[in-house]
């Protein structure tokens, strides 16, 4: 017995997973990270494993989007098989003596993708079970279809490293044949060979079930050794550059949906290209190739600051190419911004448009309506679209009509934009399915698949294409997919400029929308919108009294007034107002110096700060002309919730709490905050709060932090919206709607 547990012990595989962790750790890191996500440890809570365990193509999660996933799998295995051949090579001299050696390393060295295998199948039944509602025939096929992937690929590599090895073989067939040419060229030069003690091979697999003994090679050339492994080493390089080829081609083409794979599989290709880059520097560079990244860091550094390259993304619409226009980003530009005139200028500007909405009432005293939705992907897009549907319809589908502002951060005004180009179209006559079941189940359509897609080749590989907007040109990138897609998933009926949007909002024949994002420099807010907002700029002064206040917020249409500011795509003003770290690029913008702007939630994650601040401003003209405010909320969190899950510090909260205090205290800081602004603010004018809130049926299995949503998660938010406590606020303001109504009189104007 103790003889086949060392037999074991001392075999290629398990010694191959040893060496793994004690050399080159960081070729774990990517094993570790990936099976966290599918195990739903890593990034839980933004919906990662629902990206590798429900992957979707052309909106279905079946056999195809799996097959995808698995063939993205494989070429993953096989980059890392060929980076650490080539690294590892030297601790298993004795494999140059056999016949097709890279081919018996990916056998012996299938031990941790064996384990993630394992694993990952597992957990595609479970979660596909449970959260895709799926019969067990279907994830079966979903099965199939990801290990067909898989094998094929691997397979298509196995022909061709068999090709290539038998090219070898045939070029140094001749000095094998001939043991006197042999002895000349690859004498021995009686140097023990280098690192065998770090690893001890007793035994390999020669194939899936055949086992051999290990020979000793110490009686070879390290010559002879070293030219069988380079050789395998520049076979595994050329297949990494075919790879990044075919990659560069399938780049130019991703406009087509059809090209679009599952976000799973771009992860797998992103990993791949990662590994295989640190492979081929690794093989052409060897020990310099550290010094070489630095120095090649350094010089791209420099070409980068002075604007040679630029990979930048842009806000798709505003002129970069004039940059003697460019605005200077300074406190006193900002404050040139504001100026009592210019605030009084704006400020009539809006009353006018106040008093168009008033005349599109039927009272004479109407409620004010104000519409904030909170940030959260696809999960607040979907609650938002689903919650204003049922809002609407208890108002005869007046919602929008009584509306006159709204405001929020990403995920929620996705949706509301959405809903409220929806009532446009329908305005200009246009037909347009607006049923509940066709707009939540497009808004809640996928939008990473083409993110991840665009990342892999657009981003990293593919040489830059170029669309137009206006008279200037853009590079297409991911910022570009996730607005195309966007559009695609509305019925593409986003796709209008900010200035097509300034007499609509102006006649006050839609709500007005101020779509804002975070300036990641100084954190002010850069507010989007059709019309001057110079009086939102800064917070409530009086210098009487000594209270001043420097602006914390910019005008973007006044500080981008040389540069075009109104030809900006309305999805470029969305995703600049939903740029979620890391997945969408964060939009530089033409200043100088050059600043740059991210999601909206950083500041503010649902729109109360710009709501209160225009209250304020316009207190006096909501006092006389309506019968209060109706400030209604959508959430895609409870509010103010208690954690019943506080647990005592440990040891690990010394090291690690520091770091994470903000990040798990964020939503709840912004709540302390908003709440207590709130309180200071109601006496500006009457004020009715109504707080819609998603609220899973499962507190700790709610929907993902993503734009990707699975099907039970769909289901789960659609019967929030109906749930008591949100019953309960629809009935207070269906009454209060009711009382203005018989106590106010007809609007004669």
């Amino acid at each position: 017995m103790k003889k086949y547990l060392l037999g074991i012990w001392y075999s290629f595989p398990v010694q191959l997973i040893f060496l793994h962790f004690r050399k080159y750790q960081l070729l774990l890191v990517f094993w570790f990270l990936l099976g966290s996500a599918v195990s739903g440890g890593f990034m839980h809570t933004y919906g990662a494993n629902s990206l590798f365990l429900s992957p979707e193509y052309l909106g279905k999660v079946n056999f195809l989007s799996a097959f995808f996933v698995g063939t993205a799998f494989g070429g993953f295995v096989m980059s890392w098989n060929i980076a650490s051949f080539i690294l590892f090579s030297s601790y298993f001299k004795f494999l140059a003596t056999t016949s097709k050696p890279f081919s018996k390393y990916c056998i012996n060295n299938a031990g941790i993708p064996l384990i993630f295998l394992i694993n990952f199948l597992i957990q595609l039944i479970r979660f596909n079970r449970y959260k895709e509602l799926l019969t067990v025939t279907e994830v079966l096929w979903i099965e199939f279809g990801f290990l067909s992937g898989l094998f094929l690929f691997l397979l298509l590599s196995m022909l061709y490293f068999y090709g290539y090895e038998k090219a070898i073989l045939k070029t140094m067939h001749p000095v094998l044949r001939n043991p006197q040419q042999f002895m000349q060229q690859y004498k021995p030069d009686g140097k023990p060979h280098n690192h065998e003690q770090l690893i001890t091979v007793h035994y390999f697999l020669t194939g899936l079930f055949t086992v051999k003994k290990t020979r000793n090679v110490s009686h070879y050339s390290r010559l002879f050794l070293d030219v069988i492994f380079k050789r395998h080493h520049f076979a595994a390089v050329m297949a990494v550059l075919l790879a990044f080829l075919l990659l560069m081609i399938y780049g130019l083409f991703l406009d087509y949906p059809q090209l679009q794979v599952p976000a799973a599989a771009s992860i797998f290709i992103f990993f791949a290209v990662l590994i295989g880059a640190a492979a081929a520097l690794a093989h052409w560079l060897d020990t310099w190739s550290i010094p070489v990244s630095i120095v090649l860091v350094l010089i791209f550094n420099l070409l980068f600051r002075y604007e040679y390259i630029d990979i930048r993304n842009k806000a798709f619409g505003l002129n970069y190419e004039d940059r003697n226009k460019r605005p200077h980003y300074s406190l006193s530009s900002l404050v040139n911004l504001c100026k009592a005139e210019q605030v009084k200028n704006d400020s009539l500007n809006m009353i006018r448009l106040l008093e168009n909405w008033k005349r599109n009432q039927t009272e004479e005293k109407p409620l004010f309506y104000v519409i904030n939705v909170s940030g959260g992907g696809n999960r607040s897009a979907t609650f938002t679209v689903n919650m204003l549907c049922r809002l609407d319809s208890f108002m005869n589908g007046q919602l929008m009509k009584k509306t006159a502002l709204f405001s929020g951060a990403s995920g929620g005004m996705l949706g509301l934009t959405y809903y409220r180009e929806l009532y446009r179209q329908q305005q200009k006559g246009n037909t347009i399915d607006a049923s509940k079941e066709t707009i939540t189940a497009n808004i809640s359509k996928d939008l990473l698949n083409p993110i991840f897609s665009a990342y892999v080749t657009r981003d990293l590989l593919t040489p830059a294409q170029k669309f137009s907007v206006g008279p200037y040109r853009f590079v297409k990138d991911r910022g570009y997919a996730f607005e195309q897609q966007l559009n695609f998933n509305t019925g593409t009926i986003l796709n209008d400029r900010l200035i097509d949007y300034k007499v609509d909002e102006l006649n006050a024949t839609i709500p007005l929308g101020i779509f804002s994002s975070t300036v990641s420099q100084d954190g002010r807010k850069m507010m989007i919108c059709s019309q001057p907002i110079s009086f939102l700029m800064r917070p409530r002064s009086d210098s009487l009294k000594g209270i001043t206040a420097e602006p914390d917020a910019i005008d973007y249409a006044a500080f981008f007034k040389d540069l075009n500011p109104y030809n900006i795509r309305l999805l470029t003003a969305l995703r600049m107002n939903a740029t979620f770290p890391y997945v969408l690029p964060n939009v530089w913008l033409p200043t100088k110096p050059i600043v740059d702007v991210m999601d909206a939630g950083l500041r503010d994650n649902y729109g109360q700060e710009i709501t209160l601040r225009f209250l304020h401003v316009f207190s006096k003209w909501i006092k006389e002309n309506t019968s209060g405010v109706v400030f209604i909320q959508i959430r895609d969190r409870k509010k103010g919730e208690w954690d019943d899950d506080l647990q005592e510090p440990g040891i690990g909260d010394i090291l690690y709490k520091p770091v994470t205090t903000l990040q798990n205290n964020f939503y709840k800081v912004q709540d302390y905050m908003q709440e207590s602004m709130l309180s200071y603010s109601v006496n500006d004018v009457p004020m009715y709060r109504f707080h819609f809130m998603y609220r899973p049926e499962n507190a700790k299995q709610g929907a993902a932090l993503s734009f990707h949503l699975t099907k039970r998660e769909k289901k789960d938010i659609a019967a929030a919206v109906g749930d008591r406590l949100n019953n309960e606020t629809l009935q207070q303001l269906l009454q209060l709607t009711q009382v203005t109504q018989q106590t106010q009189g007809i609007n004669k104007e």
